[in-house]
């Protein structure tokens, strides 16, 4: 039986808050086999993001941090909205109670694993399957093919410092439909630059002779964790639609992965919307596989 539980709206966390988000978060991962949090809703439950949106957290009878929602912002800048309830206070009414302080109208969240609790739980609050977003996998044991840059274009390192607004307008262009991604401004990209997994030398651009980037091959390195060892993954990929080169895409893919293998790498992983045909067939003939599935639901 479920009970009605105070839920708490804030701006911003604490510090004391914030460390009570992300071990919350980290107990559900353990005993969910799923992390709960996408790194933009981890970036903002740290603050070092803020592009609005409400943070809501559910409390225990213990008074300890029972569950916590974050909803994105009135005007759908940034991610979709995330929930999660602590492992030891499930069936206690803090789901509903977090669902509910979100108030009513249209709101979407991620489901990271495809779980039929998951389901259950927003069919109940009148969400349906909107979107899904695939992890695959592949070994960098298995060989690459070779395929070939298109004339006149190279491949170099970003230049941190030199290459932020270049970069920022071609991935506006590339993701202008994307709902998380295309909205990136300078602060998201910057944010990540002070990450300690950034590394320019894995952040690979094509240009032409000019030295105009046509496209991008962004490279993220995953320490081990549980049981997966450290993970070399296509981060951001693209090429700029408004100059593509033919071929660009894939050649990019391949050079990312052999820079991440060249690293001592042995897994690589990216994620990938089911709905974009073109790149789910790219990264199939690159040998990937899917290995989890996170659901988007959506609430008219």
């Amino acid at each position: 039986m479920t009970t009605e539980q105070p839920v708490r709206a804030a701006g911003r966390l604490s510090a004391s808050e914030v460390d009570d988000v992300l071990a919350l978060a980290a107990a559900a991962g353990e005993v969910d086999g799923v992390y709960p949090l996408s790194e933009d809703v981890v970036l903002r439950v740290r603050g070092d993001v803020d592009h609005g949106g409400r943070h809501l957290l559910s409390t225990g009878s213990d008074g300890r941090l029972a569950g916590y929602a974050f909803l994105p912002s009135p005007d759908g800048v940034g991610p979709a909205g995330e929930l999660v309830v602590d492992p030891l206070h499930r069936r206690a009414g803090h789901g509903t109670a977090l669902m509910a302080a979100a108030g009513p109208g249209p709101l979407s969240f991620w489901a990271h694993g495809d779980d039929p609790g998951a389901a259950a739980f927003g069919e109940r609050n009148g969400f349906t399957r909107d979107r899904v977003l695939w992890q695959m996998r592949r070994s960098l044991f298995e060989p690459l093919p070779d395929i070939p840059l298109p004339e006149g274009v190279t491949i170099r390192g970003f230049r941190p410092g030199a290459d932020e607004q270049a970069w920022l307008d071609v991935n506006a262009r590339a993701f202008a439909h994307h709902p998380e991604q295309g909205g990136w401004v300078l602060d998201d990209l910057l944010t990540r630059e002070s990450e300690p997994w950034f590394d320019p030398a894995g952040f690979l651009l094509a240009v032409d002779i000019a030295d105009t980037v046509l496209g991008f091959h962004w490279t993220k390195v995953h320490a081990p964790e549980g049981p997966d060892p450290a993970l070399g993954e296509i981060y951001v990929l693209a090429v700029d639609p408004a100059g593509h080169r033919r071929g660009l895409g894939a050649a990019l893919s391949v050079a990312g992965l052999r820079h991440l293998a060249r690293a001592g790498l042995t897994v690589a992983n990216l994620y990938v919307d089911e709905s974009n045909p073109a790149a789910v067939a790219l990264y199939h003939r690159l040998g990937f596989t899917i290995h989890k599935t996170d659901v988007n639901y959506r609430r008219p």
